[in-house]
């Protein structure tokens, strides 16, 4: 058999290519392989420094990113428990670290010492500032809450003169005791005799919107009638101040983008803003136009929307509608939510705490019956209307009302911005320009503040000899401290604790079995879920027990 040379050669020729490709297929797959195992020992490396960063920082801190992914994971879940337990871990403050080129880098605290610092000591130092400014412009304008220096200093001044007047004085009790006992009892008692399950929340929301409109700009817009009326306003409102944050932790160059583009939360922020602006409006027509046809015996109205038309600005002009339009959203903000919000709360750690709710009957039952008409052989009634000097006696009513904001602040974060260096009590270094924010809820839950029981809800501790004791502004900050102290604050202990005594006195407050509580991320910290309860009569029988 004869071996053609030509065909072995080629048949070689043919196998050298084989392996020389298997062989070039190798180094490439073992480059790629070790292409992906530095890709891996990179990402490891970083992961493992991030972590680390974690002791120094209290969050990781990712190449870029920062602690954004910290930051997003939180806001999925409960933003500002993640928050107490960061700061909780680095004794009271952290340094923020956003995303590179981003607006997010900040200091947040809640070290007393540091906020007695920024509220006070060198108040000068910290406005509110540009950031915050450019984020609430679109909501609050030149309001009290956002405005610095003597556009702050005017409102102030104004409001102050008007809040300390006794006409004033005298018109919010009146109002509120016409609102309490002519809308919102005849409402709780509809509910209770149908046997039907009501948003609590939304009751109160309601009453104080009333109020603070009745009070600060002289109009009932009547939300808490029997038939309970859709309030666009409301819900725009709400919507307004939830978009609003939700620019802090959010890119200034992502939510104007979004803005100018009209997409997102944006767009929700503008649709609401809208509706904002179209209540403020009527409201500031309607008053013009009243006060254009006011008498000389009418010219004697005191409330806040009427004293700032009649003033002058800094050139001795009138104020502009968009001002007016600015006043009227900050005080709806300051006297609508803050107090409905707390006593939300409240209701819910009374069903939570019934010992408390008990004292706090006994409280009241003891007061009443000191009154000439009980001592004389007479009874108690449901029916009874609580005067303004017994309800300043009642002490324990209002430590279980502070409590309640101890752990769940209205206002559960705030912001300063620092306009030149300086040093935090505490050692922390602060450049010019740093945005500091000040975690009010966190306060709430610090050992090192309020105790191992810190997370209890205990009116005793706001308690001397049975008498309410208040604590520094810096340690209980619900109020804000320093010279931007909330004006409202005694008016707002007033109305708290008048509507809850007169609800608690008459109705066991029922909260419906297994009804979500969480807090909604918005600048007032509402019930995300509404507070669902049912009502209970109280029979006079019942209260009489109190007394024995």
């Amino acid at each position: 058999m004869m071996i053609d040379p030509c065909s072995n050669l080629t048949s070689s020729g043919h196998g050298g290519n084989l392996v020389g490709n298997f062989v070039s297929e190798r180094l490439f797959f073992l480059q790629d392989l070790q292409i992906l195992e530095l890709v891996l020992a990179l990402i490891v490396f970083i992961a493992i420094h991030s972590l680390r960063q974690k002791r120094r920082y209290g969050v990781p801190v990712w190449p870029f990113l920062g602690m954004l992914p910290s930051l997003v994971s939180g806001l999925q879940s409960n933003l500002y428990e993640w928050v107490t337990e960061v700061l909780c871990r680095q004794n009271g403050t952290f340094v923020f670290r956003g995303p590179w080129f981003s607006s997010l880098n900040c200091v947040v605290t809640a070290d007393p010492r540091n906020l007695e610092h920024l509220l006070k000591t060198k108040f000068s130092v910290y406005p509110k500032g540009p950031y915050f400014r450019d984020n609430m412009c679109d909501l609050l304008g030149d309001g009290i809450f956002s405005a610095d220096n003597e556009t702050w200093q005017r409102q102030r001044k104004t409001a102050s003169i008007e809040f300390h007047s006794t006409k004033f004085r005298q018109l919010t009790t009146e109002s509120l005791l016409e609102l309490v006992h002519a809308r919102l009892l005849p409402v709780l008692e509809n509910a209770m005799n149908k046997s039907i399950s009501i948003d609590l929340q939304d009751i109160l929301l309601r009453l104080t919107f009333d109020n603070v409109c009745m009070i600060a700009f002289g109009v009932d817009p009547g939300c808490l009638s029997p038939e309970l009326p859709d309030i666009p306003f409301a819900k725009a409102f709400e919507d307004a101040t939830e978009a609003t944050l939700l620019r802090f932790v959010t890119p200034k160059w992502v939510w104007k983008t979004m803005r100018y583009l009209n997409l997102g939360t944006e767009k929700k922020l503008k649709r609401s803003i809208n509706g904002v602006d179209e209540f403020a409006e009527k409201v500031i027509e309607t008053r013009k136009k009243e006060l254009s046809l006011e008498t000389e015996t009418q010219k004697q109205r005191s409330d806040l929307l009427t004293v700032f038309m009649r003033s002058k600005d800094e050139q001795g002009k009138p104020f502009s509608d968009k001002f007016l339009r600015d006043i009227c959203v900050n005080f709806i903000l300051a006297g609508r939510d803050t107090s409905s919000v707390a006593l939300s709360w409240f209701f819910w750690l009374l069903e939570k705490n019934p010992r408390v709710k008990e004292k706090i009957v006994a409280e009241i039952c003891r007061i009443i019956n000191e009154r000439e008409e009980m001592k004389n052989g007479g009874e108690l009634k449901s029916s009874l209307i609580l005067k303004p000097e017994e309800i300043k006696q009642m002490d324990y009513l209002q430590a279980a009302l502070s409590e309640a904001l101890r752990l769940y602040p209205s206002v559960p974060v705030d912001h300063k911005e620092a306009v030149e260096d300086d040093v935090f009590p505490d050692g922390t270094v602060l450049k010019k320009g740093t945005n500091v924010v000040y975690a009010i809820y966190t306060m709430g839950r610090m050992e090192a503040i309020w105790g191992k029981d810190c997370r209890e809800y205990k009116p005793e501790r706001w308690l001397r000899d049975n008498k309410y004791m208040c604590e520094s502004a810096y340690k209980f900050t619900a109020f804000n401290g320093g010279p931007r102290l909330c004006l409202g604050k005694d008016f707002a202990y007033y109305q708290m604790k008048f509507t809850a005594a007169s609800i608690i006195y008459r109705y066991h407050v029922k909260v419906v079995e297994d009804h979500p509580i969480a807090p909604k991320l918005a600048l007032t910290m509402y019930m995300k879920h509404g507070l669902k309860v049912n009502l209970i009569k109280r029979h006079e029988t019942e209260l009489l027990n109190y007394l024995k």
